[in-house]
């Protein structure tokens, strides 16, 4: 392992002050593999909250995310600009970026959620303190449009990000046992559909459906599908070598899934990827006619030639239940069953 002093230095200092977690199974080769994990969540922790997208203009959703936060024994800090409108953003782009950036520097905020998605999130990304980020950890949670921000961190400082729940999303009993699990109680969660059948003599809803079987290992990386397909060719997306991609999306035509596919192969992303995940496309059904291809045609077409475990169906996107999944933790995808098995904690 080549490793030089400057890095080596790097890798004591985030060790010694343990920050650092790294997989059990392998020695990495590169001190960059290694991801830094943010503090757990406690009883008491105050919650940064920011709105780095859409607009928000009612008060009461902010009463509902205190009340939900209260539930945890959380406490709400709201950034000041939370509630600004500059036309169909939340603020002009260096404030909600500077928003960020403060919550990410105050020591009396443990944790940053965001408030909903919408558009913006990508504007941000050169305004954001990348150095002071990565110095002051911290959990920071959204999804859809919020992919460009926890694919940015987590690519430009190596820190754990989360995809799961945004301020204005459902808290319900399943989404919230995986928020505690991960976030609170530090498990190592094995993910996995639930199995109810209901009154049905076999199991309709949440099913999971295997591309192709088999085990991989990497880094769960991923989040909404045209998010991040806009970031292609910036300097804002991860290095995807033995990453678990997971992707998931909302109101797409098929046809739109396919052409963002296609940019995924033809920038070489899927052909660097140890395994693959399809969650939810919430209302991406396909054009009426014969003439057009099925999500699931779409989805076997560009990954089934890839040879890699693969499959379709987790619990992931723009749901009621949804899973909370880490960017930049080691896990072991099984798609025969439809698992995903965390190989270490998210968090400290």
């Amino acid at each position: 392992m080549n490793i030089n002093r400057r890095e080596l230095l790097q890798v004591l200092a985030y060790g010694g002050l343990g920050l650092t977690t790294v997989r059990s199974d392998t020695v990495l080769a590169d001190v960059r593999a290694q991801a830094i994990v943010p503090p757990r969540l406690k009883s008491g922790d105050v919650v940064g909250l920011v709105s780095p997208a859409g607009i928000t203009r009612s008060k009461d959703k902010l009463r509902i995310i205190e009340e939900t936060l209260a539930a945890l024994d959380l406490k709400l800090h709201v950034d000041e600009h939370a509630m600004d409108r500059w036309g169909y953003l939340a603020g002009q782009d260096e404030i909600r970026a500077e928003a960020i950036n403060k919550m990410y520097r105050d020591p009396d905020v443990d944790a940053i959620l965001t408030f909903i998605g919408g558009w913006g999130c990508a504007r941000l990304l050169p305004y954001l303190d990348y150095d002071m980020i990565q110095k002051h950890p911290k959990i920071i949670m959204g999804f859809s449009d919020v992919t460009a921000l926890l694919l940015a961190i987590y690519a430009k400082t190596g820190m754990v990000t989360f995809h799961g729940p945004s301020g204005r999303s459902g808290w319900n009993t399943f989404t919230v046992d995986y928020v505690k699990r991960l976030l609170f109680d530090a498990e190592a969660i094995t993910y996995k559909n639930p199995e109810d059948k209901g009154d049905n003599l076999t199991q309709v809803e949440d099913r999971i459906r295997t591309i192709t079987p088999g085990k991989a290992r990497g880094r769960l990386v991923g989040g909404n599908l045209t998010v991040f397909t806009a970031l292609i060719g910036s300097d804002y997306l991860p290095d995807w070598k033995d990453h678990i991609l997971f992707i998931e999306d909302v109101g797409e035509g098929i046809y739109r899934i396919d052409r963002m596919m296609t940019q995924l192969k033809l920038a070489g992303v899927l052909d660097q990827i140890s395994g693959f995940i399809f969650g939810k496309c919430t209302d991406c059904d396909a054009d009426s006619g014969y003439s057009s291809f099925t999500l699931e045609e779409v989805l076997d077409d560009h990954i089934k030639p890839l040879g890699i475990p693969a499959y379709q169906g987790a619990m992931i996107g723009h749901i009621s239940d949804k899973f909370t999944i880490p960017l930049g933790v080691t896990a072991e995808l099984d798609a025969a069953r439809g698992t995903i098995q965390l190989l270490e904690s998210a968090v400290m």
